[in-house]
């Protein structure tokens, strides 16, 4: 909605502030008062700077819409101290690492983003501390402020009624799949090829020839995570699958190497960083047994038998998954693919893994595809065959088939209204200062010039 890409655009600008601030030869003042708070000329100027080398473009004068911005984010941090809102400090350092690991990947390395920023890695992540935790309690007063509104049909139906129809939202085509999937098998001597491959890595690094990053930079097939020397950030135990969270977790001495971990994912070492409370950061090599043509061909062959004892009745499309997929996530659900994200068993297309989405394309309503070869969410390669199970082609909303969506526009409406009249209301009740040079200005929320 409208406000919450308003506020989106204001935690844009405090990052990019945060960010800009080793390149800032501007000579400062106040240049706006929040009730007690002052917004800096530098403030202001260090978020355009980094704004446009980011490529981005603001709606109006920047030196209009960058403080505003500011402003509203004060009106909510005074609330939030009003409120006495709190937010977990585990929390906020996960969120920050999450943050600089994705800063990382985008300009390429550590060394390179302690450049861009002026500043050791460490003392970036505490400047960011602060600019997340305030962007946390910002979004707990949003929510505190919305979480009652709630909508009855008679009002949705009310709305929509009234509503011209272009404004009436368009729901894509969706569909419902099941999915059945076999893993190829791994020969032993593959898989003791892979762990005698990760004990020379630990070797290496014992008898000190080559560092543990270098390895994982080189080597490791989590490529995330690779980009950053095997680097994952701080962690809960709750981030982790549970094989890796007890060997990450039973580390105790910086630099530690960890055994040979198997995972749904693969094979890892895992070195100690550091650990802070209930959080982790350490590294990880992972190395993957590799599948031979052969072994998927097996599968196809197996996945083919199958279809065709399906396709005679024999047995039932649900019968066969709790039997033969090695499909953990969908097993027990009859194969249906689910959304952990948006909760819904309908996707988009484009929301499918694209070889799902290709084998569904020319499918009919409880046609099942030929066996295809994929990469699942482990990162491993499988063999499956999909069903489909509905489709409902795109068309506006209507009451009967799609009232959540139509619900959701309704309470989202009602939020931004709810959110927008409570910063007019905050507006007339807190001290604002502007200075004269920056009033000429057509600010969305006018108040603040009483």
């Amino acid at each position: 909605m409208k406000m919450r890409k308003i506020l989106w655009g204001l935690f844009s600008v405090l990052s990019l502030g945060v960010l800009a601030q080793s390149q800032d030869n501007v000579i400062d003042e106040v240049v706006w008062v929040v009730g007690d708070e002052a917004i800096l000329k530098s403030d202001v100027e260090n978020a355009r700077i980094e704004a446009l080398q980011e490529g981005q473009r603001w709606e109006g004068d920047p030196y209009c819409v960058i403080p505003e911005q500011l402003a509203i984010q004060k009106l909510f941090l005074h609330q939030a101290a009003i409120d006495s809102v709190e937010v977990s400090d585990a929390d906020v350092f996960q969120r920050v690492d999450q943050d600089i690991n994705f800063a990382i990947l985008n300009v390429g390395s550590k060394e390179k983003l302690e450049e861009y920023v002026g500043m050791s890695l460490s003392q970036y992540r505490e400047r960011r501390f602060d600019m997340t935790r305030d962007r946390e309690k910002v979004s707990t007063v949003q929510r505190n402020l919305v979480k009652d509104i709630k909508v009855t049909p008679a009002q949705v139906r009310r709305y929509f009624k009234e509503v011209p129809e272009d404004s009436v939202p368009f729901v894509p085509t969706r569909v419902e799949c099941q999915i059945i999937t076999r893993d190829p098998q791994i020969p032993l001597e593959e898989i003791d090829r892979v762990k005698d491959e990760l004990r020379s890595y630990t070797e290496r690094v014992n008898n000190g020839s080559t560092q543990f990053s270098t390895l994982a930079l080189l080597y490791s097939e989590d490529k995330e995570s690779a980009k950053m020397g095997g680097e994952m950030g701080f962690q809960p135990r709750s981030a982790f699958v549970p094989e890796f969270a007890n060997a990450a977790f039973n580390l105790t001495d910086p630099n530690a190497i960890s055994k040979v971990v198997e995972t749904e994912f693969g094979f890892h070492i895992i070195q100690l960083i550091e650990k802070r409370g209930d959080m982790v950061n350490c590294r990880h090599i992972l190395r993957k047994p590799r599948v031979t043509m052969e072994a998927l061909q097996q599968c196809i062959n197996d996945l083919d038998s199958i279809t065709a004892e399906i396709n005679k009745e024999l047995y039932t499309f649900d019968e066969c998954v709790s039997v033969v997929s090695y499909d953990k996530d969908t097993r027990n659900n009859y194969g249906l693919l689910f959304d952990k994200n948006s909760g819904t068993s309908k996707f988009e297309m484009k929301d499918l893994p694209p070889e799902v989405a290709r084998a569904v394309a020319g499918l009919n309503v409880g046609d099942i595809s030929k066996p295809f070869i994929m990469v699942n969410n482990k990162g491993k390669e499988v063999v499956a065959i999909v069903k489909l199970k509905s489709r409902v082609n795109g068309h506006r909303a209507t009451m009967a088939d799609d009232y959540q969506e139509l619900q959701d526009v309704l309470v989202e409406k009602l939020s931004q209204e709810k959110i927008e009249k409570w910063i007019r209301e905050k507006q007339q009740t807190t001290y604002i200062h502007i200075n004269d040079e920056w009033k000429n200005c057509e600010f969305q929320y006018p108040g603040w010039i009483k």
